[in-house]
């Protein structure tokens, strides 16, 4: 049976509620301070942590409060033990998304340092978050007094059901971790698949790949068929890369000068130009004697795959304007064709024999 509630009671209860408020207070304030010195650091972790904590702490300090005011209050042990369940039931629920938040961040922080880029690879922020919340909502019905083993069965036995229907959707997700496992395709990277798309990864997420082309239109890929096809990574092992460009000069020109003129403007492009690289060694090697030229291949270095088409366009330019200068030609393709006539057949008239014509 419950006591009478006292006014002694009913002041130590509210001083309990009301100190559980002020240590929140404080604690939000306390942590809004770390937050502002968290972001001077360079490792990003610690401003999701503190982010989670400024949610954490104030609610479990209210939290406890509640509890403390629930203990000085004359409630029976029934009552007193429903609400402790319900502050405790809060609390997991609170600590659960907190800690949702936290692991998710870390592993969005994790993928953005190890590809370098702004996007993230979302499969694996997803996986995370959703085992911490289902990790919490186990714990929660434990606390319950909600056995979970029948759970876990039936989960079991529907997950077998689950993964037959679908097995596309499946493939995909694992596709998609077996990628991002194996460290071919992260995303930032530049990628030629052999069915013809290509452009840059923006995300790898649990069903698919999206790539971003130069004309900044995505492609969305389903994993499976990422992981099936043949492709070419431009920006590994390493993003630098050479660039092939063809060119002739005719029969009559010197070499040697061609290749030194050519290698003079190689090295301007190079140091002038945004993208390329300055401590690139010009090369150039003849290969061909054409029909009307000898070709050669000039092999250039840039930064990343999308900087080749401004470095080729101003290379050109600078080229053909330098061999002018110079008077060296660069001769047309030519071809000689020779027609000749079918020989005039003159029908013999009627009537006539040894080609006489009869009066």
């Amino acid at each position: 049976m419950n006591r009478d509630v006292s006014l002694d009671d009913v002041f130590l209860a509210g001083v309990s509620l009301a100190a559980g408020v002020v240590v929140a207070f404080l604690s939000r304030t306390l942590l809004l301070w770390l937050a502002r010195h968290a972001k001077r650091t360079r490792w990003s972790g610690d401003d999701v942590i503190v982010d989670a904590l400024r949610t954490v702490v104030p609610w479990a300090a209210i939290a406890g409060g509640a509890a403390g005011a629930a203990t000085a209050l004359p409630l029976a042990r029934v009552s007193r033990h429903h609400v402790n369940q319900a502050l405790t039931v809060f609390l997991i629920l609170v600590v659960t998304l907190s800690a949702a938040r936290v692991v998710s961040g870390l592993v969005r922080t994790l993928t953005q340092s190890r590809s370098g880029v702004a996007g993230s690879a979302t499969i694996f922020v997803n996986i995370t978050r959703i085992l911490v919340l289902a990790i919490g909502f186990l714990v929660m019905l434990q606390t319950l007094g909600i056995s979970i083993a029948p759970l876990l069965t039936a989960l079991g036995v529907g997950g077998l059901a689950v993964a037959l229907a679908l097995q596309d959707t499946l493939a995909n997700l694992f596709a998609g971790v077996h990628i991002l496992a194996s460290k071919t395709v992260q995303p930032g990277d530049y990628i030629r698949l052999s069915t013809g798309e290509e452009g840059y990864v923006e995300d790898i997420n649990w069903r698919q790949t999206t790539v971003r082309q130069l004309s900044n239109n995505l492609v969305v890929i389903p994993n499976g068929q990422l992981a099936r096809t043949n492709m070419t990574n431009f920006s590994r092992p390493e993003q630098r890369l050479t660039i092939l460009v063809q060119a002739g000069v005719g029969y009559d020109s010197d070499l040697e000068h061609v290749e030194r003129v050519t290698l003079e403007v190689v090295a301007e492009v190079m140091h002038e130009i945004t993208g390329a690289l300055p401590e690139h060694e010009p090369a150039l090697r003849f290969h061909t004697f054409g029909d009307s030229r000898i070709g050669f291949t000039v092999i250039l270095g840039v930064g990343e795959f999308s900087d080749q088409y401004r470095i080729k366009h101003e290379f050109i330019k600078r080229l053909h304007r330098r061999y002018r200068r110079e008077g060296i030609s660069i001769p047309a393709p030519a071809r000689t064709v020779t027609l000749q006539a079918d020989p005039v057949v003159i029908p013999r008239p009627r009537g006539s024999e040894d080609g006489a014509v009869s009066a």
